[in-house]
């Protein structure tokens, strides 16, 4: 699916256009919608990523910034490469890096997540927070995070999923489809793009048929850890 169904121009473009739309009330909706809750996501993300001792981190749909900064942060003389299709959002990421001091140790940069400007095996972990189910081709996306990460690494994606329980799932549903897309809409004054957003949820890959799309990719011993009850995933790979 298309954030806002244009047939004449493709899921990449309308991504690229609804990101750049919401961009400046992003992160506002985003921890205020989630109660915060990401922030714990991402610092387990973080707290994973830690394990592998990485020198240099590839972050495709980097958007804010928010897992790049928590990364340079928390992991010593590490270098993180945050790539995204939007350049509001990069725009908001830049300015987020260097009230932090960090513009020494993270480097944004625009780029397709199917097409990156990395080279093969040139970095220890690869990383996505909630960009997958953003991809234009997902398989495409997932070999190119292989492509990129030296034997040894990982990947390690944040992403949300449905709750396999029926009266969470319908609780969740409920705020998800109902109240998530007028409080996102009136704020952001896009309503298209807060409709799309928990549509495209419903529309990824179980998580043991992604698990079988990043086998696929070429990446090894894959699983899947799953947060707040079922509201997310985070799956990881080897190389």
């Amino acid at each position: 699916m298309k954030p806002y169904n244009n047939t004449d121009r493709t899921k990449k473009e309308e991504v690229r256009e609804m990101f750049d739309n919401i961009a400046s009330k992003y992160d506002l909706l985003n921890h205020t919608l989630s109660m915060s809750i990401d922030r714990v996501w991402r610092r387990r993300v973080v707290n994973e990523v830690r394990r592998t001792k990485p020198r240099r981190i590839l972050d495709v749909a980097t958007g804010t910034g928010d897992l790049a900064i928590a990364m340079a942060r928390r992991i010593r003389d590490v270098q993180v490469l945050g790539v995204d299709l939007s350049e509001q959002m990069l725009a908001v990421a830049h300015r987020k890096v260097e009230a932090r001091g960090l513009d020494n140790r993270i480097v944004l940069d625009r780029g397709d997540a199917e097409h990156l400007a990395v080279a093969d095996a040139s970095v220890d972990v690869a990383t996505v927070a909630f960009g997958v189910r953003n991809f234009g081709d997902l398989a495409a996306g997932l070999r190119e995070l292989a492509r990129t990460i030296k034997p040894g690494g990982k990947v390690v994606i944040l992403e949300f999923s449905r709750p396999r329980n029926r009266a969470f799932r319908a609780l969740y549903e409920f705020y998800s489809y109902k109240i998530l897309p007028r409080i996102g809409g009136l704020v952001s004054r896009d309503k298209q793009a807060y409709e799309y957003l928990p549509a495209s949820v419903g529309e990824f890959p179980a998580p043991e048929v992604f698990l079988e799309m990043m086998a696929q990719a070429g990446f090894g011993k894959c699983r899947a850890r799953s947060q707040s009850f079922g509201i997310a995933q985070i799956y990881i790979g080897e190389k």
